[in-house]
């Protein structure tokens, strides 16, 4: 996955209507996380919400984020563009997990199986990406190095090809 966006399945659910029809509350203290946690990247990219200029704003850095990602797969991406996509990763992983494994360990006895479930795999599935980061980076700087040789290559064959 390259969006900064957290998918639909790791979210805090809607609250459904209980027997009254009022909505039940999540047994999540999203507040009380919010105060824990305020500079996790979780409540810029993934908690709950209507505002539209906020999932406005989601959608640019999806596409920003992105399109860089696009370079970097195709070589095209400068050393520093790289190291920004990279550290971005990073930074992201690093505070799903840390949401997540304070979800579980502060309020996880109130959660749902299911939801209990779906914390421990986005736990797993952050740990994983952070031990592999370091790999996916260096071979994004071989691409860019040899994608660049190549198109030095080029120039000089096309600079041979002018001389007389």
């Amino acid at each position: 996955m390259t969006s900064s966006v957290i998918p639909e399945a790791y979210r805090a659910p809607e609250p459904e209507p209980g027997v009254d029809g009022e909505a039940a509350a999540y047994p999540v203290d999203l507040e009380a996380l919010r105060a824990k946690l305020p500079d996790n990247m979780y409540w810029e990219l993934g908690a709950p919400t209507k505002d539209p200029e906020l999932l406005r704003k989601r959608e640019e850095e999806t596409r920003k984020w992105n399109e860089v990602f696009g370079r970097v797969q195709a070589g095209d991406a400068t050393e520093a563009e790289i190291h920004g996509y990279y550290d971005r990763r990073r930074r992201v992983s690093e505070d799903m997990l840390q949401f997540a494994t304070t979800v579980l360990a502060e309020q996880g006895d109130k959660l749902p199986e299911r939801d209990k479930g779906l914390y421990e795999l986005s736990i797993n599935m952050h740990r994983t990406r952070l031990s592999e980061y370091p790999r996916q980076e260096e071979e994004s700087l071989a691409r860019r190095r040899a994608a660049e040789q190549s198109r030095e290559q080029w120039r000089q064959g096309q600079q041979g090809q002018q001389q007389p």
